[in-house]
Parts: structure tokens; sequence; C-alpha cells
């Protein structure tokens, strides 16, 4: 699914202020249906020139955030941003010590590249590493492949699980068991 926020903010190209966010939040909310499969919410910032970090907390954070505890198959991606909203975004999720998925996507919705906005700690990024190479894992698999790593399937999946909670990897009930993949591949 695409959100064109041009369109969904009444054709602005500057989008500032907290309470501009907010309004966007709730539009995004509303144009958002649950899934019952795993759906990337592509956030296109076509035609956007500027946004500021108020708005993007509470716009794009806030959907992301919003989608990750209600709508549990919606991932937020932003999609085509210009080079100072990268830049504004990529510093505002640094600082939060957050990372979000960011793709250019073509006129079909296929995503052309893709690439993380922000940064994982150590142990996140050695964990969204190793999903990405793999594809899809379950935490005792990591424990079993990685036992000179002393790490216990209860923290592989504590790492998988934060990934997922940020929108990263697509997180998939296996009987008692969970399996996670990434959402996106990193071209």
């Amino acid at each position: 699914m695409r959100h064109r926020l041009f369109d969904l903010t009444g054709g602005q190209t500057v989008l500032s202020g907290a309470t501009s966010g907010r309004k966007l939040l709730s539009a995004l909310i509303a144009a958002t249906p649950s899934s019952e499969a795993p759906t990337p919410a592509f956030l296109d910032f076509t035609q956007i020139e500027v946004a500021t970090a108020s708005f993007l907390r509470e716009a794009v954070i806030g959907f992301r955030d919003y989608a990750r505890q209600s709508l549990r198959n919606v991932y937020p991606v932003v999609a085509n941003l210009q080079p100072a909203v990268a830049e504004e975004l990529d510093f505002f999720v640094r600082a939060r010590g957050d990372v979000l998925w960011s793709c250019e996507l073509d006129a079909d919705d296929t995503v052309i590249s893709a690439r993380l906005i922000g940064e994982l700690d150590a142990a996140q990024r050695s964990t969204f590493d190793v999903a990405r190479e793999l594809g899809t894992i379950t935490a005792p698999e990591l424990a079993a492949r990685f036992t000179d790593q002393r790490i216990g399937p209860t923290a592989w999946n504590n790492r998988l699980s934060a990934l997922a909670s940020k929108g990263l990897l697509v997180e998939r009930k296996q009987g008692k068991s969970k399996s996670f993949s990434p959402l996106l591949e990193i071209a």
C-alpha cells in the first residue's frame, strides 16, 4: 500500500510542525486497513521538499509506532525522499537511537533500492545482518548456528523481536515459535 503524503497534506511541499504531523498521523491511520499478510505501508514523500523533525516525529515515527502496536502486519517504510528530507530524518532517528526502512519506489510500487535510515547498535546490527543474509530465521536456529557466541535462544529472540518492533523484520508465528525475515531486501 502506498500513501502519497503530498496528496494527504493537500498539496503541501513543506511539512512542518507537530500539529501538522499529528493531523497527517490521523489521516494515515484512517487510510490504512489492517492486513492478514505482512504488508509494507509506503509513506511516499514524492514532491515533498522539506519536512521538519517535529513533523517527522509526529507523523512518521508516530505512524510506525501505531502500526507496530495496532496493525501487526503493516510495516511503514519511507519512500522517495528528497535529499533535504532524508538528511533531516536521518539526523532525527540517529539522535533517538532509532532506525527506519527507506526505499525508492517506481510507479508500480516496486522497490528499486532499499536501505536503513538511522543506526542500529552493534548487537542489533549483527543480528539484522544475519537475518538479511539467511532470509527467514528463528531464535533457536541462530543459537545453534552461533554456539561460539554463547547467546541463547531467548537472547536471540529478544534481538529479533526488537528489530521486528522497529518494522525491520517481519515476525511470523510458527506453532510455538516465531520466524523472522527482512521486510525489504537491501540492494
